[in-house]
């Protein structure tokens, strides 16, 4: 009897699948792959079950006779040990990032004579419903709220990119890449308040308040379905932090990190160059038990971020205080430097993690911005934030398309470096 290979990445089996299921039938011996749910995050989607769910789904469906667990997106592994005669697949990973996919399953069967077989992607309403119910769980506050905790025990490093709108959260949200081999996108998205309050013409001195704040969050939570983590700056006063938190994690926020600096809020890249205040660890641990006492669930994580490198306090007073830190409660610690080399930012991590096995650690390589996810990750790195890079790279374009416009008294010369209008109205979906 002759096999036939296909691969699920789903947290739900509908009548699209099914189709392709008894097609397969057709053929031979069916053997099914689920799709691991690390490389279920960096392909498609964060699965809304487990693992183990999922398989005993796919364990059910009657016609399946076979069913292995497929830890690569791409199919390298399973077809050199399975060699299947026919690899089946719905028509729908013929364009976009699932065409490398498809153009390495079809290179591995060549390789001894396989086929690959394509079913027609079933498209109606009842299939359309049902993923979009899909889409709307993850969007869910209970469901967003606790995926940066489920992240961090399933990726090597959460990749987190700068948002500041619903239209930069649609980019975190739908940018795929082929890359080495796989798929790849950002796990999460970081709401900063200097990109914020860049975004409304405001400098970043706290001058945006929360409620503004709240309303940038919610333009993002609308449109997206990834974790959200906020840039808390200093968290304010202890009596209003407490009531920020309830509100941030009542709307499904994953994280708020917040610095341990007083006073009038300057943008840490400044360093000793204008006058910043550091919080005494005393009243800084005091802010971080408050804001845990109030919590309703263990989903949401108050980070804190120690300013002691910044402000060229030396080593020896970031690691007190991350110790500090994490005894009032912290569910992480951030450690930030305007250094051009990662040096000290190392040395913390694995001084830090001598100490502290599990206990998150999250950086910015803004300044030292050569290393890569792979370096910070073998230092015990959790996740990383791009924390400014979508709004620099911006401010520049539209500049030079201002000054392109006025120079020629039309549009016509500025028009081959514009991003396509129907592009534009694909990249936002309908309901």
């Amino acid at each position: 009897m002759k096999t036939v290979y296909m691969c699920f990445a789903t947290d739900v089996i509908h009548e699209g699948h099914m189709n392709v299921v008894k097609k397969a039938k057709e053929y031979g011996k069916v053997v099914a792959g689920v799709l691991c749910d690390a490389e279920m995050v960096r392909y498609n989607r964060f699965p809304t079950v487990s693992f183990e769910e999922r398989m005993a789904m796919v364990r059910n469906i009657p016609e399946i006779d076979e069913v292995i667990v497929q830890d690569r997106i791409m199919y390298d592994n399973v077809i050199k040990e399975l060699k299947p005669d026919y690899v089946i697949h719905g028509d729908n990973w013929c364009d976009g990032p699932e065409k490398t996919i498809r153009e390495n399953v079809i290179a591995l069967l060549k390789e001894y004579g396989g086929e690959l077989i394509e079913v027609p992607y079933t498209y109606n309403e009842k299939v359309k419903k049902i993923d979009d119910q899909f889409k709307e769980k993850l969007a869910m506050p209970e469901y967003r709220r606790k995926r940066l905790r489920q992240l961090i025990k399933t990726v090597p490093i959460v990749k987190t990119i700068e948002v500041h709108s619903g239209l930069t959260g649609l980019i975190a949200e739908k940018t795929v890449v082929e890359h080495d081999g796989g798929l790849d996108q950002f796990d999460a998205m970081w709401i900063s308040s200097l990109c914020d309050s860049t975004a409304k013409g405001k400098p970043d001195i706290e001058l945006v308040d929360m409620s503004s704040r709240l309303r940038t969050i919610d333009d993002v939570l609308d449109v997206t379905t990834k974790p959200i983590i906020l840039d808390g700056d200093t968290g304010g006063l202890i009596e209003h932090f407490v009531y920020n938190v309830r509100t941030l994690e009542r709307m499904g926020v994953s994280a708020v990190i917040i610095e341990d600096k007083t006073g009038l809020k300057k943008n840490s890249l400044f360093g000793t160059e204008v006058e910043q205040t550091q919080d005494s660890i005393e009243n800084f641990c005091a802010k971080i038990r408050a804001g845990k006492n109030v919590l309703r669930t263990e989903e949401f994580m108050i980070i804190a971020r120690i300013e002691s490198l910044i402000l060229e306090r030396g080593m020896e007073d970031a690691l007190t205080r991350a110790f500090a830190y994490v005894e009032a409660g912290a569910d992480g610690i951030m450690i930030h430097s305007r250094k051009k080399t990662a040096d000290e930012i190392i040395e913390f991590c694995d001084k830090f993690r001598a100490k502290y096995s599990d206990i998150p650690i999250v950086v910015v390589p803004t300044s030292y911005n050569y290393i890569t996810e792979a370096e910070l990750a073998a230092h015990g790195v959790n996740i990383v934030i791009y924390a400014n890079q979508l709004t620099r790279s911006a401010f520049p374009a539209m500049e030079n398309t201002a000054k392109e416009i006025l120079k020629n008294h039309r549009a016509l010369e500025v028009d081959s470096k514009l991003m396509p209008f129907k592009d534009i109205i694909t990249l936002i979906d309908e309901l």
